[in-house]
């Protein structure tokens, strides 16, 4: 099992990190990651918009 922290993920067996790809829960296309003041918010372009960090799917990408 990965460990998951905002878009990457760690392997605990080997230690590496492998990308993760921000999908809309709703449509599956790819998220916009928007980063300021430290927060990290998800918006759909697709016309779901702003999405929850909690619903985001992530995948291998």
């Amino acid at each position: 099992m990965l460990d998951q922290d905002n878009g990457h993920a760690r392997c605990p067996s080997c230690g590496e990190f492998i990308e993760m790809k921000a999908l809309c829960p709703d449509c599956h296309q790819p998220l916009q990651v928007l980063k300021a003041c430290g927060a990290v918010d998800y918006f759909c372009q697709h016309g779901h918009g702003l999405i929850s960090k909690k619903r985001v799917e992530f995948v291998l990408a």
